[in-house]
């Protein structure tokens, strides 16, 4: 129970300091199908500064640190809370050069239904539900002001020992898919969501792979969705410790133009 304490009293420091989009095995938004061992701890911090597309201006660029705790009810079910801390850089024009705050919060569950089994053709299947809660400023756009509500499913399969794809699809019932100015943003209505993923093992240490993820709304304007691409991976410091990188460029008005990513990854 301590050790449940302490933990519980990090990540709420990590908040009110200052969001992951989705659970996904970082660098990637990429959802995997794994879940976290039964009463074990999956701790993720990240950093991601996006040049934003013209469409944004006055703001310029986007800076997201974002904090997320994994927990396993049990071997194949797990929970998550993630929060982001984002800062605007705006233009000169702008009186308040940066802003900073605290984005909206999630709190979500995973459920791995079949695992990937040596010598058969079926893939390991996931399903994911969370919930977005309204905790950021919308005046400032550091939050939609609205409850999200985001079901999406998860296939990954082994091509080779060293090599694995996965996929996701889903579907926002309600609510709004941005983070701060990244991402789509809409009053209500579905905005439909797909992730595929490639990563390769190159040595026991260091993984490396790409993505495609994007997103639309119901309507399917384009010049309103959501595709970028990330290439990256991460690198074992110690059996617990994993260090996550990545380069990302994105399309369309809820994409940042282009990005890094700089993170890690710790389980306890």
């Amino acid at each position: 129970m301590q050790r449940l304490f302490r933990l519980v009293v990090i990540i709420s420091a990590c908040m009110s300091l200052g969001r992951i989009v989705g659970f996904a095995q970082l660098p990637f938004y990429t959802d995997d199908s794994d879940t976290t061992p039964k009463h074990k701890f999956h701790l993720e911090i990240y950093n991601e500064h996006d040049l934003l597309q013209s469409s944004a201006y006055p703001t310029k660029r986007q800076n997201t640190l974002v904090f997320t705790l994994n927990y396993g009810l049990t071997d194949k079910l797990e929970f998550g809370v993630n929060a982001p801390y984002i800062t605007f850089h705006n233009s000169r024009i702008v009186e308040r050069r940066n802003l900073s705050g605290i984005g909206d919060t999630q709190l979500g569950l995973k459920y791995n239904f079949l695992a990937e089994r040596e010598g058969s053709k079926m893939p390991a299947l996931a399903v994911v539900f969370y919930t977005e809660m309204p905790t950021g400023d919308v005046k400032r756009q550091f939050g939609s002001g609205l409850v999200d509500y985001w079901l999406y499913g998860i296939i990954q399969k082994s091509f080779t020992k060293k090599t694995k794809g996965r996929l996701n699809g889903g579907i926002l019932f309600s609510g709004n898919e941005s983070t701060g100015l990244i991402g789509i943003e809409t009053t209500r209505g579905r905005i439909y969501t797909g992730n595929g993923s490639i990563v390769r093992n190159f040595t026991d240490r260091l993984t490396l792979g790409t993505e495609l993820f994007g997103a639309v709304t119901g309507n399917f304007k384009l010049d309103r969705g959501q595709l970028t691409a990330q290439v990256g991976g991460d690198y074992a410091l110690t059996k617990k410790l994993t260090l996550s990188f990545g380069l990302l460029g994105g399309a369309y008005s809820a994409s940042p133009r282009a990005g890094v990513h700089l993170g890690f990854a710790y389980d306890f």
